[in-house]
């Protein structure tokens, strides 16, 4: 249910009132590529900017197949145990790209078209209050182009989280009803018409409804499609969809926060993220598997890899390394880098956990760090400033 950072930040921060070193990784580095040390060196920045009380992992993926990795911190709050390895985590919006994949590749078999209404597979689902299903695209909702209002930003959803996260820890809202809350609001705006400039603005909402029609023109549960068409073919051995259950199966982190007079609240087992929005779990290795599959072909034809990679501008994360601010594709940011080219990614923001992903244009190189609060949510503005650094070296690193 829940994918993306402002509402989940606001609602979580109410609940608010001894690191383990890294651990040995490869020791690539002797021709000038990137190195364990400075992975250490850059995952242990990133922990600073997170507020240095969180755990994190990340996980280097060369295009000659070494690996690198390092870790900071324990398996949670009160463990001495270190950081797994490779941990289970919840995607959060980087589902958003798996999901945008599926649709893609539905495209690609003519079952559906990009420029298909929301009206025409869903009719009457996207209506009231100044909304038209019949002028928003399947595009749109894949680019977050269709100004729908974000559902998480309901006040009675916000108060659920905000006041009632407990009670509510296995919330099992179907996503029609989801959708039916935002259609509750007035849009932020609407779509102009087509070959006209698109307007920007992040709402969960799209992709509920890009799952509902992907549904629909696959003939499959959402949840199905992903695990028949992504996480099989490519082997993804520790990436699936738990929908309700609220709990991870392999090796995790607790997360917790500080609740009110400083008593740890926990967060790891909950059932908020079991739509189309936020809901795989993955891990770092899957995680770079998934996305140097989708940047070297392997996932889609090329006209619908094309598609994918045709930005609009965005507006919520910190201008990169590179010094230009990147764009979003149909369930993709697309990054410049300071040496030229481009990375793709999505990030993951949940309940205190921080996924981030990202593979180079040529689907070479990936690398993918997460990060767990075990006190307090974390800075994302922060986080992403050092995340975007480390992604940046290892994307630019000269390779032999």
């Amino acid at each position: 249910m829940v994918g993306k950072r402002t509402a989940v930040v606001a609602c979580l921060a109410a609940l608010l009132a001894g690191a383990v070193g890294a651990a040995p990784a490869g020791a690539r580095g002797s021709d000038g590529g990137y190195s364990a040390g400075e992975l250490r060196r850059d995952l242990a920045a990133v922990r600073i900017a997170a507020g240095g009380d969180v755990n994190v992992v990340a996980r280097v993926d060369e295009p000659d197949g070494a690996v690198l990795r390092a870790r900071y911190g324990t398996a949670g709050l009160g463990s001495t145990a270190p950081v797994p390895w490779d941990p289970e985590f919840r995607a959060a919006s980087t589902t958003k790209t798996f999901m945008a994949v599926v649709v893609l590749q539905l495209a690609a078999q003519e079952r559906l078209s990009l420029g298909d209404t929301v009206e025409h597979w869903l009719p009457g689902v996207v209506r009231g209050h100044g909304n038209d299903g019949a002028r928003i695209t399947v595009r749109d909702l894949l680019q977050q182009t269709s100004g729908i209002y974000d559902y998480i930003d309901d006040p009675e959803v916000r108060d659920r989280l905000l006041n009632h996260f407990d009670e509510n820890r296995y919330d099992a809202t179907p996503p029609s009803q989801l959708v039916a809350t935002a259609m509750r609001h007035a849009p932020l705006f609407a779509p102009p018409p087509h070959g006209s400039p698109r307007r920007w603005a992040y709402s969960n909402t799209n992709y509920l409804l890009a799952a509902m029609i992907a549904e629909k023109a696959g003939g499959a549960d959402w949840r199905q499609l992903v695990e028949h068409r992504i996480i099989a073919p490519l082997g993804l051995r520790h990436t699936y969809i738990p929908g309700e259950n609220p709990y991870l199966i392999g090796p995790h982190e607790r997360v917790t926060i500080d609740g009110p007079g400083g008593v740890p609240e926990d967060l790891t087992e909950h059932s908020y993220q079991h739509t189309a929005d936020s809901g795989v779990v993955s891990t770092p290795s899957d995680l770079d598997r998934f996305f140097r599959a989708l940047a070297d072909g392997r996932l889609l034809p090329a006209e619908q890899w094309a598609l994918m990679r045709q930005t609009v501008p965005y507006d919520d994360l910190p201008i990169p390394p590179a010094g230009e601010q990147g764009g979003y594709g149909l369930g993709l940011r697309v990054v410049p880098l300071t040496c030229g080219g481009v990375y793709y990614t999505h990030e993951g923001d949940g309940f205190g956990v921080y996924g981030r992903p990202a593979v180079g244009a040529d689907g070479g190189g990936a690398v993918t760090v997460s990060v767990t609060s075990t006190t307090a949510l974390v800075d994302e503005d922060r986080l992403d400033r050092a995340v975007q650094t480390l992604t940046d070296h290892v994307l630019c690193a000269p390779r032999s």
